[in-house]
């Protein structure tokens, strides 16, 4: 759903995935994602890797994977799809309320002129993040803070020995947080997860 110049992300390069979690924007009630390329050589192997490497039934050309996103989650994505825009369009509506409410207290994402976000999440940043998100618990205000742990501090790269090597990594990880955010969030939901956050 977002855009650079009017060109959707995932046409951007040669080849592009997305997740339809079911948080995400276009998301479907399971597990499900997509991969998307302009390479027809490409698509054909990316086919195969999907369905265990085979070629043709029985016939392994390479070692795969089952990657294929079951039926009915396909069914899901694709009656979803059809109003996709038009809730493209209230989310970045959603957003531009929380920034115009918010931007003097916390600090509010910045998308450039020439891009068009899809909101998967409304996320601020503040020095007292863990304190405004028990106050907000408090209200009966869901937040979430997503990847609390920088890539360089997880188990899977220690061998690198690099946690201090990414401060502005390891500073976002202690601020960021996630307001709720949907297309059907309403301007009263808006105005009263901002007005707690101001209090």
């Amino acid at each position: 759903g977002a855009t650079y110049h009017g060109q959707k992300s995932c046409s951007l390069t040669s080849m592009a995935t997305t997740s339809f979690f079911p948080a995400k924007p276009l998301g479907c009630y399971g597990d499900g994602g997509a991969i998307f390329t302009n390479d027809e050589q490409m698509a054909e192997k990316l086919q195969m890797l999907r369905n265990h490497g085979q070629a043709k039934r029985y016939h392994h050309d390479m070692i795969g994977l089952n990657g294929r996103m079951d039926t009915l989650q396909a069914a899901i994505v694709s009656a979803k799809l059809k109003h996709f825009d038009a809730e493209i369009e209230k989310r970045n509506q959603a957003a531009m309320l929380y920034t115009e409410l918010l931007k003097s207290v916390v600090k509010t994402p910045e998308i450039d002129p020439a891009n068009l976000s899809s909101w998967a999440q409304y996320t601020i940043r503040t020095d007292n993040r863990d304190a405004l998100r028990e106050k907000l618990s408090d209200a009966d205000i869901p937040t979430a803070v997503h990847y609390p742990i920088p890539l360089n501090d997880q188990k899977a790269f220690a061998y690198l020995n690099n946690t201090e090597t990414f401060p502005v990594a390891q500073k976002l990880s202690q601020e960021v947080m996630s307001l709720p955010m949907h297309a059907f969030i309403t301007e009263e939901e808006i105005r009263t997860v901002c007005k707690a956050i101001k209090a």
